[in-house]
């Protein structure tokens, strides 16, 4: 688990919510404050889908909606004259990319073990922080798909040009 701050907050939110460099991600929850406060969970309801849409749906689209679906709403709630006072959107890498990642390491672990590689992107005070987390749903005392997560994502935002510093 790594914390990181970005060194230019309207770059990054222009990536997070116009841009597709997040899109392939999945969205976990998401909490706005503005005016009021706005709340979403980004695990599928079930309940929405006949039985015949559902049958469509495959793999992470069965757990949790990607970014690219929500973001134009969150942006919604969003744009305007005034910047929200708080805002935590909590994302986690689709089980394809965890698969590629899996690949590039020897931490002995299926996707059955991991519940999610998450990024908490949180933004107060103009500022905007992202934190690293790894969820297994077994025990291990190996670290070496976090430091691969946390080398990954650093990468990643680098890649996008978005800078960014190491906070403790």
């Amino acid at each position: 688990m790594i914390s990181l701050r970005i060194k230019n907050t309207k770059t990054f939110m222009s990536h997070l919510l116009v841009k597709d460099t997040f899109d392939n991600f999945l969205l976990s929850e998401a909490d706005i404050k503005t005016s009021c406060s706005h709340s979403i969970d980004g695990q599928i309801n079930r309940a929405f889908y006949s039985d015949e849409e559902w049958e469509t749906l495959e793999g992470d689209a069965r757990r949790y909606e990607l970014w690219l679906n929500q973001k134009p709403f969150c942006f919604s709630l969003i744009k305007g004259s005034k910047v929200p006072s708080s805002m935590k959107i909590v994302m986690l890498m689709s089980t394809k990319d965890t698969e590629a990642l899996l690949s590039q390491i020897e931490a002995g672990l299926s996707t059955d073990n991991i519940n999610g590689l998450f990024i908490n992107i949180r933004y107060q005070e103009g500022h905007a922080d992202i934190i690293t987390g790894t969820s297994l749903n077994i025990f291990s005392l190996d670290k070496t798909l976090d430091t691969a997560f946390d080398s990954y994502i650093k990468k990643f935002l680098a890649d996008k040009g978005l800078d960014f510093e190491e906070t403790e």
